[in-house]
């Protein structure tokens, strides 16, 4: 086995736990070469699918399961996240090579999907402590470059031409958030109902169909041990056919954060030194994909604050329920209001 210990793994907690022979024996039966038994510990941090380190002799996976408990509709979808991290990794394109989706809960008691383990570093921390200036300016152009080359698939020509409704996607988004948000409300927040009212009439003129990410940041990449290089990109479990400026918006969001989110990004910041701003970032993309530039790039920013309130609500809503995937989601879960507030904030000095 490596010598290289994965980071950020622990036991796997009582609410997670599920019959580790039951997966041995079903991986026996998918894996090719499989040899058990297994162990399983569980990675720290993540707010949905809970996710897991298993260990078989000398190779590692990592698997994605739904969380127990009751769900919101279309959420956690580990066959969809199975099916573009299969279709993108014949590409080239920097993802895990997946070893099999089980859909059955009588394995373990949810759907789930297993994937190699990628050495490498997940960095936590947009700020990049630690890190010289000219590293961090790497990391986060390399993140970026990754980002236009996923928007360079061709959907259709990688099997991903049904993966998602092609056109009128902020409309469909924004009915869907809003659904979400209803469905999992705690509580009055006044400006995330004035954003439901402002979005569907302010969505820029023109349309794009390419894969959509839904959840770009550094944390859900893995970059070279040594190297500014994005080896993998995880998480695609809000991936869908959409408009790439919505990855563009979403990417650039933690700069507009509102302070006490683990995400934000405050480039004012002494030991910032490096990290690039929204307008580099955005430039940094249009030169990767030959675009002029991003005409009402804040409307983008806005969606991705409101569709970020929307979720962080409905980890409000599981932490409630006692089904949330992390320790601290009831924490982050009470930052919805200060989201949507940011996004409102943020339509009133633009308007």
């Amino acid at each position: 086995m490596s010598a290289e210990q994965p980071a950020d793994v622990q036991a796997v907690s009582d609410r997670h736990r599920f019959d580790e022979s039951r997966l041995d024996a079903w991986m026996a039966k998918t894996i090719p070469g499989h040899r058990g038994p297994i162990a399983v510990r569980q990675f720290a941090g993540g707010q949905s699918n809970p996710t897991f380190l298993v260990e078989a002799g000398d190779r590692r996976y990592v698997l994605r399961k739904k969380p127990p408990g009751k769900l919101l509709p279309s959420a956690h979808a580990v066959d969809r996240e199975y099916r573009v991290i299969t279709a993108l990794g014949k590409t080239g394109f920097p993802v895990p090579h997946t070893r099999g989706l089980c859909e059955d809960d009588s394995v373990i008691g949810q759907a789930f999907y297993l994937m190699d383990w990628v050495p490498g570093r997940i960095l936590r921390n947009p700020l990049l402590p630690g890190m010289p200036p000219a590293e961090r300016t790497a990391i986060y152009r390399a993140m970026i470059d990754t980002l236009a080359r996923l928007h360079a698939v061709d959907p259709e020509a990688v099997g991903l031409g049904d993966y998602g409704k092609p056109g009128n996607y902020f409309e469909r988004q924004i009915a869907r958030w809003t659904k979400q948000y209803e469905a999992s409300k705690t509580g009055e927040i006044p400006s995330f109902d004035r954003l439901i009212e402002w979005l569907p009439r302010n969505v820029p003129p023109g349309d794009e169909t390419r894969i959509a990410h839904g959840d770009f940041r550094l944390e859900n990449m893995i970059v070279h041990p040594t190297e500014p290089r994005v080896v993998a990109v995880l998480d695609w479990e809000l991936s869908t056919l959409g408009h790439p400026f919505a990855d563009v918006g979403y990417v650039v969001m933690p700069q507009f954060m509102p302070e006490g989110f683990p995400q934000r990004l405050a480039i004012d910041d002494p030991d910032a030194d490096g990290i690039p701003t929204a307008d580099e970032m955005v430039r940094w993309y249009c030169e990767a994909t030959g675009r002029p530039g991003i005409p009402r790039i804040e409307f983008y920013v806005v969606f991705s604050l409101f569709r970020m309130a929307a979720i962080v609500q409905g980890i409000a809503m599981r932490a409630l329920q006692g089904n949330a995937s992390s320790e601290n989601a009831a924490a982050v879960g009470q930052m919805a209001g200060a989201i949507a507030d940011a996004a409102w904030g943020l339509v009133e000095r633009t308007s």
